[in-house]
C-alpha cells in the first residue's frame, strides 16, 4: 500500500483527518500570532513567554508557517490530510528530541523550555494520531479502504459473496412475487 492511495470522497476517516489537521492548525497559529501581537525579537533567547511556553520570533513564525500548512491540509481534506499529519506529527516527535538535548546551550535558538518540549511530544502524538487514525492497526473493519488494499484477495472474496448474497436475495424476492401474484386470464362465459 501506498500512502498516496485515495479514498472515497465520502468515507468518514476524511473527516478525521480534516479536522484533527484544523484543530492542530488553529492551536499553532494562535501561538505564532500572540508570539507576533508581543512584537518579540527573532532570535531572543530571554525568556519571554506566552501561554506558558518560551518563544522568540523565529518559534512564532515556525508555529504560524506550520499551523498555516495544516490548517491547508484540513481545506484539501482526505488522504493529503491523513498524510500531511503524519509527516507533521513526526517531524514535532523529531523535534521534541532534539530539543531535549539542547536546553540550556547556545544552540537553543528558538528558546525551547522544558514545557516547549513537553508541549511539542503532546502536539506531535496528537497530530500523529489523527493522521494514522484508521490507516493504522491491527483491526482494521473490512470496509475500510486500507485494509480491502493490504488484503486485496480476502477483500475481493468478501466482495464476491456479498454480491451473491444480493442476487440470490434479489432473485427470491422476485420468485416470491411471481408466487403471489394472481394469473389473470380470460373471464368465463366468453
Amino acid at each position: 500500500m501506498k500512502l498516496r492511495d485515495e479514498l472515497p470522497t465520502d468515507h468518514r476517516l476524511a473527516l478525521v483527518y480534516r479536522y484533527g489537521a484544523g484543530l492542530c492548525g488553529v492551536v499553532l497559529l494562535v501561538f505564532g500570532c500572540l508570539g507576533f501581537a508581543d512584537q518579540l525579537s527573532p532570535f531572543n533567547t530571554s525568556g519571554s513567554e506566552i501561554a506558558g511556553l518560551s518563544t522568540n520570533g523565529a518559534l512564532s513564525l515556525i508555529s504560524v508557517v506550520v499551523g498555516g500548512a495544516l490548517v491547508g491540509g484540513a481545506i484539501v481534506g482526505g488522504n493529503f490530510a491523513s498524510t500531511l499529519n503524519m509527516v507533521i506529527g513526526s517531524l514535532f516527535l523529531l523535534s521534541g528530541f532534539a530539543h531535549i538535548f539542547i536546553l540550556d546551550r547556545p544552540a537553543n535558538v528558538l528558546d525551547f523550555g522544558m514545557t516547549n518540549v513537553i508541549f511539542t511530544f503532546v502536539m506531535a502524538l496528537l497530530i500523529l494520531t489523527f493522521g494514522m487514525y484508521g490507516r493504522v492497526s491491527s483491526k482494521l473493519s473490512h470496509d475500510n479502504p486500507y485494509w480491502r488494499r493490504r488484503h486485496p484477495r480476502q477483500a475481493a472474496e468478501e466482495s464476491l459473496r456479498a454480491r451473491h448474497r444480493r442476487e440470490s436475495a434479489n432473485l427470491d424476492s422476485e420468485q416470491a412475487d411471481a408466487a403471489h401474484q394472481i394469473p389473470r386470464g380470460k373471464p368465463r362465459g366468453q
